[in-house]
């Protein structure tokens, strides 16, 4: 099993409630073996300020599936909680994100792990951070990088989610 790490975010409708619906779908089959989830951060929109504000988190699994696979789960989480495409950085009903998959390096078509935007984001490196502090991803320790965006405007708005107990 590989662990990986997820971002996910919604700034359309019941933000908290589509996170949810994501997350219990992201974690409901027996490839992807919940580990964690970070607490929900209310924050700024990002690249296109000229949009409602979105609710954030990370979260991290345990994976047998290969990268591209839990690609197309991720994807097929999108479609399934109602994501529209619109445009670049605009509003979202859901996005999910590969952030990490171990320490696996990748630069394809469609898949950049670790994420391109990780380091430059701090509404995914906060609440990785709150998760896995000492994860050391392309040399750098998560929990140091994200220090530099503590003058960031982010709230916590919901508790850590975790799957129903069977």
């Amino acid at each position: 099993m590989t662990e990986v790490g997820f971002s996910l975010g919604s700034n359309i409708g019941d933000k908290t409630g589509r996170l949810i619906r994501a997350l219990e779908a992201l974690f409901a089959g027996p490839d992807l073996a919940f580990v964690a989830c970070s607490s929900f951060y209310k924050t700024a929109p990002w690249g296109y300020a000229d949009q409602d504000w979105f609710v954030n988190l990370c979260a991290v699994g345990e994976t047998s599936l290969p990268p591209e696979r839990l690609l197309a789960l991720c994807k097929h989480v999108e479609q399934v909680v109602g994501r529209q495409d619109t445009f670049r950085w605009g509003p979202r009903v859901i996005d999910v994100d590969i952030l990490y998959y171990g320490g696996d390096e990748i630069s394809e078509p469609g898949l950049a792990i670790p994420h391109r935007e990780l380091f430059n984001r701090g509404f995914v490196l906060v609440p990785l951070a709150e998760i896995r502090p000492g994860l050391v991803l392309s040399g750098r320790v998560i929990g140091e990088e994200a220090t530099r965006f503590a003058d960031e405007a982010m709230e916590i708005v919901a508790p850590p989610w975790a799957p129903a107990e069977p």
